[in-house]
């Protein structure tokens, strides 16, 4: 059964309704709603109010494994962010990391009196009627896609080839992830964009209506917030809050010269596994790692 994320049914109720609030945008968050939803982002924000994670930490993201992002999110149990994780997708491209900031859409199963009000709506907004172009239209580089369908295949199909390829050419780095369908496989299997979906099916996308462009959503087990950094592998997709992202960036280079001091230490040949790993346990070498960690550290801020 279709279950709608915690709290977002009012915030369709907003968007579809409270047009006298916000004129000019349809099934979204006004600026101040986004602000307040996101409230703990700590970067720069895109004119709708979308946190907006500068490029320089989505490149240093690509370098992260899914292990680094669990355990910053709070996994296994200790409490944090542990509704971020979405995995049981067919994965396009499983050797290309999937790396971007999250444009969110929603769908629900066709109910007609929604639906016109949803068109008219967006008529009166100046967007012509709603299609999944309306949302695809509005993604800018860096970002990934991620759309809630709810598992559809027949009748879900949110690209083809051809807005595939405008997906991959507006969002530069980015890609798309949808817990639902797309059409076309053949096509879209030759071009190099990170995808992860449910289904392929050769149908069209109909039988549904938008609900919501922007807003917090469900994907799988995991809540998906508006300007989340999305870091997919071959395991899955996390989905990570803003106010996180430098943190487990820092973290990560720190457990990357971690395990590459401990490899030079075994190549070495001198030492059982118990005196280096996890941590080495005769104080010499505690302070040798201590020196290089500090070294390599400093070298990276330069870089930065």
């Amino acid at each position: 059964m279709f279950r709608m994320p915690h709290g977002s049914a009012s915030l369709v109720a907003a968007a579809l309704f409270g047009a006298a609030l916000a004129p000019a945008q349809v099934f979204t968050l006004t600026k101040e709603q986004m602000i307040e939803f996101t409230a703990k982002n700590p970067f720069e924000r895109f004119p709708d109010g979308r946190p907006r994670i500068p490029d320089a930490l989505l490149e240093r993201a690509r370098g992260l494994s899914a292990e680094e992002v669990f355990g910053a999110l709070g996994g296994g149990g200790r409490g944090g962010f542990r509704n971020q994780f979405a995995d049981g997708f067919t994965i396009l491209h499983p050797a290309k990391k999937l790396v971007g900031r999250a444009f969110t859409v929603q769908y629900m199963p066709l109910r007609q009196d929604l639906e016109d009000v949803a068109q008219a709506h967006a008529q009166a907004a100046g967007f012509g009627r709603l299609t999944n172009q309306t949302a695809i239209d509005m993604l800018q580089p860096g970002d990934v896609l991620v759309v809630d369908l709810f598992g559809k295949c027949e009748d879900g199909t949110i690209v083809g080839d051809n807005l595939f390829y405008y997906v991959m050419k507006t969002t530069k780095t980015g890609g798309i992830v949808v817990d639902g369908s797309i059409r076309d496989l053949e096509g879209i299997s030759e071009m190099d964009m990170p995808l992860y979906y449910r289904h392929a099916h050769p149908s069209y996308l109909t039988n549904v209506t938008m609900t919501g462009i922007d807003i917090p959503i469900r994907i799988g087990n995991a809540t998906v917030m508006p300007g989340d950094l999305v870091v997919g592998d071959p395991e899955g997709v996390y989905f990570v809050p803003p106010q996180m992202v430098q943190q487990m960036l820092d973290g990560a280079d720190r457990t990357h010269i971690h395990d590459e001091w401990t490899k030079l230490k075994f190549d070495e040949g001198k030492y059982k596994s118990s005196e280096i790993y996890s941590s080495p346990k005769d104080p010499a070498l505690k302070k040798e790692y201590e020196d290089y960690l500090k070294k390599k550290l400093d070298e990276l801020k330069s870089k930065q």
